[in-house]
């Protein structure tokens, strides 16, 4: 079934503050092709955490660049406010990273989309945007 995923800078402008995000794919960009994230144990063990924690979440793309089009490689949107003071981040920062703030999980990049990063893209949520786009791709 087809499945509408959002990028992440979208999410941010919506939500109207910053956005946590989970990335899990190979960073060089040759080895895209041979990563399935359905297969990514890393991946299904994570998600099965953050289930069993109450931490929402949804599927997300990458910023969005519309000189580019990439394939959705399992990254994830965390529903979670990005503040130090409250407890539910706290939680999920400390599963995913080490006090020093690298990452616990190899392969997993944990990120957050600033709000004034993503009002560069402000002029993708106007009505008919992609549509436009897509007729000039």
């Amino acid at each position: 079934m087809p499945v509408l995923i959002q990028h992440i800078d979208a999410i941010a402008r919506k939500k109207g503050r910053d956005a946590l995000y989970l990335e899990f794919h190979p960073q060089p960009f040759r080895e895209w092709r041979e990563y399935r994230f359905e297969d990514d144990r890393v991946r299904a063990e994570l998600l099965s955490w953050l289930d069993a924690h109450g931490v929402p979440w949804t599927r997300c793309g990458p910023f969005a660049d519309p000189s580019r089009m990439v394939p959705y490689l399992g990254q994830v949107y965390l529903d979670v406010p990005y503040d130090e003071a409250l407890p539910g981040y706290c939680a999920l920062r400390d599963y995913l990273e080490h006090p020093d703030g690298t990452m616990r999980h190899a392969g997993v990049r944990f990120y957050v989309m600033p709000l004034d990063y993503a009002m560069e893209n402000a002029a993708h949520d106007e009505p008919g945007f992609w549509e436009r786009w897509a007729e000039d791709f």
